[in-house]
């Protein structure tokens, strides 16, 4: 598969980088930070992000979104990376999207419709600790007439409070640490004995810390089998993982952009400090590290686009690949816009703060990197 895009990628590239642009720039973000938006994003841009399509990117067609794929879902989230774009996409239209797939049917005709029209957003209830550990999951569910009773504590829940469910990963069997016994369920976040206490992140984002306590749902709320939620699961983490990745190469691309953009106006000794041949050899190696990044992760997206076996060890690949060239592009370019990089007044600070938040999403790359070497016997 060559790594390029197509002629309609193209053109959806070009469509969500003017839409990004001009809707929800980095000023966009500044704007929602300094007013103390309880959401962390604009309800009405999620509302345009639907009228675009972008929101029915990963929906099938017969159930009334587009049917395209993890490239053309990257595609979208990487201008959101570049323009720091506030909005639950990663999350509700590409990661929840994915898992309800292999929910039944009555359950993706209760929340499709919300994610095509922009009325709804889901949440992640997977991480219990501080770090992404996926299989040291503790959360309980127990039976309890037709349905199940859950218990416990979810962290790291990226727009938690904002979410109209939260996909939640419980343990049905089996202890902590042991990759069977897991059940995936959709989980009203209005629900009963269901409480949450939302603090904002370093980058303006919002996440929640969620309690359980004897949470009751029904049968139709299992995503998947019981006991069987490693494949749903997944699912869930390749194509957040991947969607993650994108928007890493979004985050470097759009801090490098700025970078050379301010190496070009900036002046010492009379010149512009570009034309320093040392700034112009970290700029070049930035430029090549984020570009090994981005075909990696087009790799990622293909191979899991085909359904091969060999996605899931490239999507690490990507991720890892992603969170060290995206935060090379951040230290870089604060480092280049020297002391004024330090400040609030210049951009730059945003994009480090958002790679600092994002890289840690479904695993940072020290995570992946070692999850890379397992899976290939080390």
């Amino acid at each position: 598969m060559p790594l390029y895009l197509n002629d309609d990628q193209a053109m959806l590239a070009d469509s969500a980088r003017s839409f990004m642009a001009a809707e929800a720039p980095p000023a966009h973000l500044r704007a929602l930070r300094d007013e103390g938006s309880p959401d962390g994003f604009s309800r009405a841009l999620w509302k345009q992000f639907a009228e675009m399509g972008f929101t029915g990117v990963l929906i099938p067609e017969d159930e009334g979104g587009l049917g395209l794929g993890h490239v053309e879902a990257g595609i979208i989230l990487e201008e959101i990376g570049r323009n720091l774009s506030p909005s639950p996409f990663l999350t509700t239209a590409v990661a929840a999207v994915e898992a309800l797939k292999l929910a039944g049917g009555a359950t993706r005709q209760r929340w499709f419709p919300g994610v095509l029209s922009g009325d709804a957003v889901l949440g992640l209830a997977i991480d219990e600790g501080p770090k992404h550990r996926p299989h040291r999951i503790a959360l309980k569910a127990e039976r309890s007439g037709n349905g199940f009773r859950l218990t416990g504590e979810k962290q790291f829940v990226i727009q938690g409070g904002s979410a109209d469910m939260l996909i939640v990963a419980a343990r049905t069997a089996g202890s902590p640490g042991e990759e069977e016994g897991l059940t995936l369920f959709a989980v009203d976040q209005d629900a009963a004995d269901l409480s949450l206490e939302s603090a904002r992140l370093v980058d303006s984002a919002m996440a929640a810390h969620v309690r359980f306590d004897g949470v009751e749902v029904d049968a139709d709320a299992v995503i998947g089998e019981v006991d069987q939620g490693r494949a749903p699961l997944a699912q869930l983490f390749n194509a957040g993982r991947v969607g993650a990745s994108a928007e890493l190469i979004g985050v470097g691309g759009g801090a490098m952009d700025m970078t050379v953009a301010y190496l070009k106006e900036r002046k010492q000794f009379g010149r512009a400090i570009g034309s320093f041949q040392a700034l112009q050899h970290r700029a070049a190696h930035l430029y090549s590290e984020l570009e090994i990044a981005r075909a990696a992760v087009l790799k990622a997206q293909q191979l899991l686009d085909a359904g091969d076996t060999g996605a899931e060890l490239m999507v690490s690949v990507a991720k890892a690949k992603a969170g060290q060239a995206a935060t090379l592009a951040v230290q870089e370019g604060v480092q280049m816009h020297g002391g004024v990089g330090m400040t609030d007044e210049f951009d730059i600070g945003l994009f480090m703060k958002r790679d600092r938040a994002l890289g840690e999403f479904f695993g940072d790359a020290a995570f992946h990197a070692n999850r890379v070497a397992e899976m290939q016997g080390y």
